[in-house]
């Protein structure tokens, strides 16, 4: 009988969203609590980011990253279509409905999420350029139109694609970035749908972890790469 390894996952000791929930290793977190995989957690700072040793994971200096045996990944999108194609819960059994699921995947973080981090860029790291007062209502505006589309393809349902998905979990968190905007007051259908994943137990599972962190319930020690397995932006906040 072949016994599991416990995936390892990194995360930032120090979050800059300060508990929210926003981070990316969240997303992983809660793909983890879907299919109920224990996941063990490496807390890691920012120096330690940039340090060879995380860099040969992540090549880009991000989190989080996944660890499991020989195998490590990055990128958010991967490690979930990794764990949803290894376990129940996450994507379904039809083989069209399957592949419409990963579409969504790819869509939250391609199509949709781009443009919400523009608008964040914009009001976090460009607020004080001359250009913003032009700038921001053309980027507001190209959230709204996506997000108008984006409602007008949710309706009245209670998920992307029938059933709960992968890729309502990617799109979800996507979703999430934009409530201090106040952007998403203007879609009832869109908030509900977020509201929705936020209450699914396993969301609150992740929440939590996550949130303890910030509140210093789980401390963060030096990163010891050899014994596992191998300035704020919205970009900080992970792949």
């Amino acid at each position: 009988m072949t016994i599991p390894m416990i995936p390892t996952i990194t995360a930032f000791a120090a979050s800059p969203d300060r508990g929210q929930g926003l981070a990316r290793d969240m997303r992983v977190r809660w793909a983890l609590e879907e299919v109920g995989l224990p996941y063990e957690v490496r807390l890691v700072t920012f120096a330690e980011m940039k340090e060879h040793a995380h860099l040969a994971l992540h090549p880009f200096g991000q989190i989080p990253t996944y660890e499991e045996g020989s195998l490590a990944l990055f990128e958010t999108g991967s490690i979930i279509l990794h764990i949803a194609g290894n376990h129940a819960g996450l994507l379904p059994n039809n083989a069209n409905a399957r592949a419409r699921a990963i579409t969504w995947m790819f869509a939250a973080v391609n199509t949709v999420e781009p443009l919400i981090l523009d608008l964040a860029t914009a009001k976090l790291l460009e607020g004080d350029r001359p250009w913003t007062k032009e700038r921001l209502p053309l980027v507001e505006d190209r959230v709204r139109g996506r997000l108008d589309q984006l409602s007008a393809r949710l309706g009245d349902a209670h998920w992307l694609d029938d059933a709960y998905s992968a890729g309502d979990l990617m799109m979800v968190h996507v979703l999430q970035r934009l409530k201090p905007s106040g952007l998403l007051d203007q879609y009832p259908n869109l908030t509900a749908y977020v509201a929705r994943g936020e209450a699914r137990p396993a969301y609150k599972r992740a929440f939590d972890a996550q949130l303890a962190v910030f509140a210093g319930k789980v401390r963060h020690r030096p990163a010891n790469y050899e014994a596992s397995s191998g300035g704020f932006s919205p970009a900080s906040l992970g792949s």
